[in-house]
């Protein structure tokens, strides 16, 4: 019996290569690819979790920032291409740092391993888009971008209220998540530091529905020191409340 595959000659280039992508991301077996995603994540400690919620302790970072002009998805890319290209070696080495690579202290330019994840955020009209550096380096040894569009800065530790989702990087669904996140912290009674902050932790080419994005904002100490402090006493309420019922046991 002949096979027909007239399905197959017939498929749209497009459709594809989105296929071969998803195949490509699921299996894990094209290193070529792979070795571009994030090999390391900003790093954190969880103090609450509800669903997709979550309230986090980051620790400080240093990160890689550009300032783009634009509307929400079209802002992503752009900012993503520039700073893609400084840590793909579009920079000036400042010094000799152990890589795969073999380098040497000739070399005028240097590679940065890629991180997770990649911000978004409102300022003043623009967007602010960055990518966090690798823990091992120092605001001293990060080499000089050569886009001045580009600058390092230092972010202090800070708690982040955070929900996170799969999906297309589109605003309506931003702003749909968004809403739930505000939501849950209204429901908290946390107050808020600044504005939400949209987070991707891949890259564009990855297939939307293996997407992990996640929409985060500052919180203020104080209003996390007041939840928590309710916390214990409900907590300590319900221990009170199963006390006294085994106590009417043994009677």
């Amino acid at each position: 019996m002949k096979e027909d595959v007239r399905g197959i000659e017939t498929m749209k280039p497009g459709t594809i290569f989105r296929l071969f992508t998803a195949l490509v991301f699921l299996t894990g077996s094209f290193y070529g690819v792979r070795g571009v995603m994030a090999t390391q994540e900003a790093e954190y400690s969880v103090l609450e979790k509800q669903n997709s919620f979550e309230l986090r302790q980051y620790e400080p970072q240093i990160v890689a920032e550009t300032l783009v002009e634009g509307d929400f998805q079209a802002v992503g890319n752009e900012g993503f291409r520039r700073l893609f290209g400084y840590i793909s070696g579009e920079n000036k080495k400042k010094q000799s740092i152990s890589m795969t690579a073999p380098v040497s202290q000739e070399v005028e330019y240097e590679k940065i391993a890629m991180t997770a994840p990649v911000n978004q955020l409102k300022v003043d009209g623009k967007w602010r888009i960055t990518f966090l550096m690798p823990s091992d380096y120092t605001m001293d040894t990060l080499p000089t971008p050569q886009d001045a569009r580009i600058v390092l800065k230092e972010i202090p530790g800070r708690v982040m209220a955070v929900y996170r989702y799969s999906g297309r990087w589109s605003k309506k669904l931003y702003d749909e998540k968004r809403e739930y996140l505000m939501a849950l912290i209204n429901e908290r009674g946390l107050k808020t530091i600044g504005e939400p902050i949209f987070a991707r932790y891949n890259p564009p080419f990855m297939p939307w529905f293996l997407r992990r994005n996640e929409v985060m904002i500052q919180i203020a100490y104080e209003g996390i020191e007041a939840c928590h402090n309710l916390g214990k006493k409900v907590a300590q309420a319900l221990t009170q409340r199963e006390n006294g019922m085994e106590d009417k046991n043994e009677l």
